[in-house]
């Protein structure tokens, strides 16, 4: 799995800041520094100098983490060199001395640094001491060697962990982008379903309320006939606006599975639209993840919404059935039709922008296709095929 630029060093911030790794090395050098001074005290002048100030800059990048951060390489450049003067400390003790830094060293190049900088490490190390070969640790290069494999496999597990923060941390961020544009989707569905429906209802209603006003003084028996029809136009604006609070419920899956939800769904409609509504392929089997049977519900539901507002229909049949490894579902109506006529696949709805967007977005995010085949005057035909 390749990570990208700005994936990779997330997932190491990430591995790093979760443990706490840059603190905790930090207070580890602090100590090996001083530890390297005390033994440097009873060596050449030199060492004592160096060491006060490998001490001093220990101190402060656990003083100031920012410094720690922002130079990662220059931070290890020196440990590594440190780790290499080791050698030159008082005889009885540059064996622990070095073997201590060492680990250190290394710990902290497969936990905080790359690979090829562990390698970098690794390979330094062990050519220093071939080639100065102290007397005093003739058999600490094979140890070198060793500790280097242990920890490169550290470092290959360490970058595998961070290829899957990365790919986890991707598809997150796709997740979560998804979720923000179906929301969006949705607000301006309901935004368009409120304007077109309820709200242009009381705008109609309060224009007809100032023709009742006026006609009070010149005709009272017209006034009364006006506010008659106001009763029957109120009893169907409020019977329009249940059905828009209805519409903006989220569906739920019935316990029993995707099919008897789809019944009850459309049962359910019947009623509430006083419209003929029926439901074929009730004995289909078929068991698809949650996510896709509440994006199917959805997409049923919108479409018997459509109906039920724009096409004046007087007979719906939604229809469910399986061919194969795939889902197929069909909503058909005997009302208007869409504007235009003729059959259109989803790529060609798309293309030409026609047919619902939302359900048009969510047949294209369950992977399937769709058939919406328009007769103005005499109905239309939706047709989905989802893979299971």
């Amino acid at each position: 799995m390749v990570t990208s630029p700005i994936e990779q060093p997330f997932a190491a911030e990430l591995v790093s800041e979760t443990f706490n790794w840059t603190k905790a090395f930090a207070i580890a050098r602090l100590i090996l520094a001083v530890f390297g001074f005390a033994l440097a005290l009873a060596g050449p002048g030199q060492l004592t100098v160096l060491w006060s100030c490998f001490t001093l800059y220990a101190a402060g990048l656990l003083r100031w983490r920012r410094m720690d951060r922002h130079l990662p390489t220059f931070r290890l450049l020196v440990d590594t060199v440190f780790l290499l003067l080791c050698a030159a400390l008082p005889a009885p003790y540059a064996a622990i001395a070095t073997a201590l830094f060492y680990l250190f060293v290394l710990l902290a190049a497969a936990l905080l640094h790359t690979m090829r900088e562990v390698l970098l490490v690794v390979t330094l190390s062990i050519v220093f001491f071939y080639l100065a070969r102290p007397t005093e640790i003739v058999a600490f290069p094979p140890a070198l060697l060793l500790a280097g494999i242990a920890v490169a496999v550290m470092a290959l597990q360490k970058k595998a962990l961070q290829e899957r923060l990365a790919a986890a941390t991707r598809q997150a961020v796709m997740s979560r982008s998804e979720v923000e544009h179906a929301r969006e989707d949705e607000r301006q569905r309901m935004a368009a379903d409120f304007h077109d429906g309820p709200l242009q209802s009381f705008v109609g209603l309060q224009m007809r309320l100032e023709v009742v006003r006026k006609l009070l003084d010149r005709d009272p028996n017209l006034a009364r006939e006006e506010i008659l029809q106001l009763q029957e136009l109120l009893k169907a604006q409020s019977a329009e606006l249940r059905t828009f609070v209805r519409s903006m419920r989220p569906v739920e899956v019935d316990g029993a599975g995707l099919v008897p939800s789809l019944r009850k769904l459309v049962e359910g409609f019947g009623k509430e639209s006083g419209m003929s509504a029926s439901f074929v392929g009730g004995n289909t089997r078929v068991s698809p993840d949650s996510q896709t049977s509440l994006e199917l519900l959805q997409i049923v539901r919108e479409a018997l919404h459509n109906v039920q507002k724009h096409s004046k229909a007087s007979r719906v049949t939604v229809g469910v059935g399986r061919d194969g490894n795939a889902l197929e579902l069909s909503v058909e109506d005997d009302g208007t039709g869409f504007p235009f006529s003729g059959a259109y696949t989803l790529e060609e709805l798309e293309l030409l922008r026609l047919g619902p967007v939302s359900i048009r977005r969510r047949v294209r995010n369950l992977g399937g296709e769709m058939l919406l085949d328009s007769q103005p005057g005499k109905g239309a035909s939706l047709k989905i095929r989802v893979p299971l």
